[in-house]
C-alpha cells in the first residue's frame, strides 16, 4: 500500500488536501504496519542491552529507511507539494536519554537488528526525560519535556511484573518501540517499563516535585537530581525497577523457548551499559535461587552470562551507594551482595578491589567486575588506560575479561537521514555499498585530488548550512551566516569536555578583533549542551556563553566577523542540522579524561575536521587519516596522568602568563557582568584561577595557536576539500555495525 492509499483510507483526502499534522499521524501509522508484519528474532540466544538511556532521537524518516519506504515516500509527498521534513518536524522527539551514552545505545540497537542478531534493549519509559532546556537571563532554566502523546511509537504489551521494594510492591507496565534494521526480515524492540500510576501534576517549578512519592514519580525524569538523600533514594528505586523487570522479562523469554534456568546462560546474555543497571547482578541471583537453583550455581550462571561496559574514566561517575540506601529500598538484594563481596574479601584480596567497601559503600563497578566475564572500554586509550591506571588491580586478577569495543555510530541516522545531499552524492560516485558495508567508504579516497567533486561538496556544505540556518530562525529566532565557518562543539556541558576553553578562544578572538585584526572569513562558533541542574560551575559555563553571544551581537565592530550561538535545548534533532553544516568539529577534553566521543565520528563522516586533544577515539581518528588531516593541540593523556600524579599543575601560574591572565579576566570585565549574573560570572573566574581540576588553562595558548592555524588553512580549498574527502573516506571503522560485530564475535556469541 502507497501512502496515498494510506492516507484515503485513514482520511478519505488526498495527501494534498491532509495538513502536515495528519501527514504525519498517517506515516507514524505506516510505519508502525509496516514494522509490525515483520517477526521478532527467535533464534535461541538473545542479548539483553540494559541501559538507562536510550537517546533514539526521532524515528519516522529513520523507520522509513530502514524499512525500505523512504525515497518512495519522499518521491510521492513531493509530487503532492508537501516536504518529508516540515512534516518530521510535527514529530516530538522521544525525551530518553541525555548525551553520548543514551545516543550510543540507540546506535547500537539499530545496529544488532540490522546484522539480523536477537537483541533487545531494556530501559524506562520516562515521561518528561532529562528536561527542556530554556535560556532567560542569559541563563539555563528547566522545564518538563514532554513527548508521549496519544499516537506515539509506544506500542502497549501485555507483559507486566510485580517488583518488590521495602515497604510495597509495584507492578510495572511494559510499552514496546520497534527496532526495524536496515532492509531486514526480523525486527527487535526496545522495551520501556512505566508506572501506570505516574501523576505529572506532582510537577512544579519548572521539575521539582515529590521525590518520596515513589508511586507517583518513579519514571518522571531521567537522572532526577540527586544532591540530597531522597534523590539518591529514588535513582535506587529506578534502577532496581529497571533491572528487576529486565530480569524478569529475561527469564520469561528464556524459560518460553525452554530453558530449564541452569542453562540460562545458553539462551540470555545480559550487557550491563554503565553502572546504571548493575543491581541485575543480585537480581538475577535471586530470583534463580527462588526458583530452586543453588546459590553457588546461581552466581556461576549469572557471572556466565553477565558482561559490563565502562563509559569513564572519572573515578566518582562510577557509581557508589551507601549500603544503608539500599536496606532502605532493596533489603532483599543486601544478603546477596554483602555476600558476593565476602567471597571477595575471603580470598584475601587487596581493599581496591572490594564491593563493599569500609565507609559501607557498595561500589557497582567491582561487582560488576567480579561477577560478569566480560569487561569493555569504548575506545583503544581509554581501555588502554583502564588497563594500566583507573581499574589496573581488576585487569592484574582478571586479564582474560578485558577487551575494547571501539564505540561507533549508525550511518543510517548520521549520514543517510541527515546529510541526504551528501548520500546521494556518494551514491553516484560510489555506488550503495556502504549503506551496509562502511567500509566501502574509503573508495571516496580516489577523489580526493578531484576538482569537480570538491566543487559539489563545497555546494553541499553551504546548502547544509543554510538548512540550519532556516532550523535555527525557526528554532529560537537566531540568524546566522552561511557563509562564514562554523566552528561547534556539542556535548554534555562538563568541565573535562571544556566548553570553558573554547569560550576563552572566543574572549581572545573578540579582543583580536577589537584591536583591529579583521579575520579572512567571518566565525561562527556554536555551543549545545545540558548542564545538570546541580552542576553549578557547568551552568555558570552555559552563562558565560550567553553573556558573550549578547556582548558579540551588539558590538557592531565586532558582530560581522564573530557570532556566538549557545543552541537552546540541544538534541538529536538539532544534532542532525549542526553536524552537517559544521566546518570545524570541536573535540577538546582534556587527555585522558573522555572515555570515547561518538559526536567526533559523526562530525568526521559528515565532512568536518577534528580540532581535538589526543583522547578517547580521537587518537584513531588521527591514526586512520593522519597528521595533515586532523589537527591536534594539547598535552597528551601521559602527561595529563603524571601532573595528576604529582599535584603538578598549579592553575594560578598558568594564569598569571601574560597571554592567559586577560583572557581569564574578560569574565569578570565591566563589559560581560553588565549582561549577566556577578555571582556566576566570579565563580567561573575564581574556579579557574584556584582550582581548574580539568586543566583548562594547562592547554589554552596551545589551542588558541593550532585554532588559529586551522582558520588560515580554511582559505586553501583545495587542501581543505581534500582533507574532508580523506576524514569522510576513513570513516567507515566508526560504524556501530563494526562495533556490535566485534561484540558479538568476542562477548555475546550469539550465533
Amino acid at each position: 500500500m502507497n501512502l496515498q492509499e494510506f492516507v484515503a483510507k485513514k482520511y478519505d483526502k488526498t495527501i494534498a488536501a491532509c495538513s502536515n499534522e495528519e501527514l504525519y499521524c498517517a506515516l507514524l501509522e505506516m510505519s508502525k504496519e509496516a514494522s509490525g508484519q515483520k517477526p521478532t528474532n527467535d533464534s535461541k540466544k538473545k542479548v539483553y542491552y540494559i541501559s538507562a538511556e536510550f537517546l533514539i532521537g526521532k524515528l519516522l524518516s529513520n523507520n522509513l529507511i530502514n524499512l525500505g519506504l523512504y525515497d518512495d515516500v519522499k518521491a510521492e509527498l513531493a509530487e503532492a507539494g508537501k516536504d518529508l521534513i516540515e512534516i518530521e518536524s510535527m514529530e516530538l522527539e522521544p525525551s530518553l536519554g541525555n548525551g553520548g551514552l543514551g545516543r550510543l545505545a540507540a546506535c547500537f540497537l539499530d545496529s544488532i537488528a540490522t546484522l539480523g542478531l536477537n537483541g533487545d534493549g531494556v530501559g524506562l519509559n520516562y515521561h518528561f526525560g532529562l528536561f527542556k532546556q530554556v535560556f532567560k537571563d542569559n541563563q539555563q532554566f528547566t522545564e518538563p519535556n514532554e513527548w508521549i502523546t496519544d499516537e506515539s511509537w509506544l506500542t502497549p504489551s501485555t507483559r507486566s511484573y510485580q517488583v518488590p521494594f521495602a515497604h510495597f510492591d509495584l507492578v510495572s507496565t511494559l510499552y514496546d518501540i520497534d527496532v526495524p534494521g536496515y532492509k531486514t526480515a526480523t525486527k527487535n524492540r526496545l522495551r520501556l517499563f512505566d508506572l501506570g500510576s505516574v501523576d505529572s501534576s506532582l510537577i512544579h517549578d519548572g521539575i521539582n516535585f515529590d521525590k518520596t512519592n515513589i508511586l507517583k514519580n518513579l519514571t518522571l525524569f531521567l537522572y532526577p537530581d540527586d544532591s540530597d538523600r531522597q534523590g539518591e533514594l529514588l535513582r535506587i528505586f529506578q534502577q532496581y525497577f529497571m533491572v528487576s523487570n529486565a530480569a524478569q522479562l529475561l527469564i520469561d523469554e528464556a524459560t518460553e523457548k525452554g530453558s530449564n534456568l541452569h542453562d540460562l546462560a545458553d539462551y540470555a546474555v545480559v550487557q550491563i551499559n554503565d553502572t546504571h543497571p548493575s543491581m541485575v547482578i543480585p537480581e538475577l541471583i535471586r530470583l534463580l535461587t527462588e526458583r530452586g537453583i543453588e546459590l553457588d550455581e546461581a552466581i556461576e550462571i549469572v557471572k556466565s552470562m553477565t558482561a559490563y561496559t565502562n563509559h569513564t574514566i572519572l573515578a566518582e561517575a562510577l557509581e557508589k551507594w551507601p549500603l544503608d540506601f539500599l536496606e532502605e529500598v532493596v533489603p532483599h538484594l543486601v544478603p546477596i551482595i554483602k555476600e558476593l563481596d565476602r567471597r571477595i574479601k575471603e580470598q584475601g584480596l587487596a581493599d581496591s578491589v572490594q564491593i563493599i567497601d569500609e565507609s559501607g559503600r557498595v561500589h557497582m563497578a567491582h561487582m560488576d567486575i567480579h561477577y560478569g566475564y566480560s569487561v569493555n572500554g569504548v575506545a583503544a586509550l581509554h581501555t588502554d588506560i583502564l588497563k594500566t591506571s583507573e581499574l589496573k588491580p581488576f585487569y592484574d586478577l582478571y586479564p582474560e575479561k578485558f577487551n575494547n569495543k571501539t564505540n561507533g555510530i549508525t550511518f543510517r541516522r548520521w549520514l543517510m537521514h541527515c546529510n541526504s545531499s551528501l548520500t546521494h552524492y556518494l551514491d553516484q560516485l560510489l555506488g550503495g555499498d556502504y549503506h551496509h558495508d562502511a567500509s566501502a567508504l574509503e573508495e571516496f579516497l580516489n577523489f580526493k585530488d578531484d576538482a569537480a567533486v570538491k566543487d559539489k561538496l563545497e555546494s553541499i556544505k553551504f546548502h547544509n548550512k543554510r538548512k540550519l540556518q532556516r532550523f535555527l530562525e525557526a528554532h529560537q529566532g537566531v540568524t546566522i551566516n552561511p557563509d562564514s565557518i562554523f566552528d561547534i562543539q556539542i556535548k554534555r556541558l562538563h568541565e573535562y569536555k571544556r566548553q570553558q576553553m573554547n569560550a576563552l578562544y572566543v574572549i581572545h578572538k573578540y579582543l583580536d578583533i577589537k584591536a583591529g585584526n579583521i579575520p579572512a572569513r567571518p566565525l561562527t562558533v556554536f555551543f549545545g549542551g545540558k548542564a545538570a541542574p546541580a552542576y553549578t560551575i557547568a551552568q555558570d559555563i552555559i552563562h558565560l556563553i550567553l553573556c558573550l553571544s549578547e556582548l558579540i551581537a551588539k558590538d557592531p565592530e565586532v558582530a560581522p566577523h564573530l557570532q556566538v550561538v549557545m543552541v537552546e535545548n540541544y538534541n538529536v534533532t538539532a544534532a542532525s542540522f549542526l553536524i552537517p553544516a559544521a566546518d570545524i568539529s570541536e573535540q577538546i577534553s582534556l587527555a585522558s579524561k573522555e572515555a570515547s566521543g561518538t559526536g567526533n565520528m559523526k562530525f568526521m563522516l559528515n565532512g568536518a575536521l577534528t580540532l581535538g586533544t589526543e583522547d578517547g577515539a580521537n587518537v584513531e581518528i588521527h591514526e586512520l587519516v593522519g597528521d595533515e588531516n586532523i589537527y591536534v593541540s594539547g598535552k597528551d593523556s601521559e602527561t595529563v596522568i603524571d601532573l595528576y600524579a604529582n599535584n603538578g599543575y598549579v592553575s594560578r601560574e598558568f594564569y598569571e602568563q601574560d597571554a592567559i591572565k586577560p583572557l581569564v579576566d574578560f569574565i569578570v570585565s565591566d563589559e560581560v557582568v553588565a549582561l549577566g549574573n556577578k555571582e556566576r560570572l566570579e565563580r567561573l573566574h575564581n574556579e579557574l584561577i584556584v582550582k581548574d581540576w580539568f586543566m583548562t588553562l594547562l592547554d589554552l595558548e596551545d589551542y588558541i595557536k593550532v585554532k588559529e592555524e586551522m582558520l588560515a588553512d580554511y582559505e586553501d580549498r583545495s587542501s581543505w576539500l581534500e582533507k574532508v574527502i580523506v576524514n569522510t573516506s576513513k570513516a567507515g571503522f566508526f560504524s556501530s555495525d563494526r562495533t556490535i560485530a566485534q561484540y558479538n564475535e568476542d562477548i555475546w556469541k550469539l550465533g
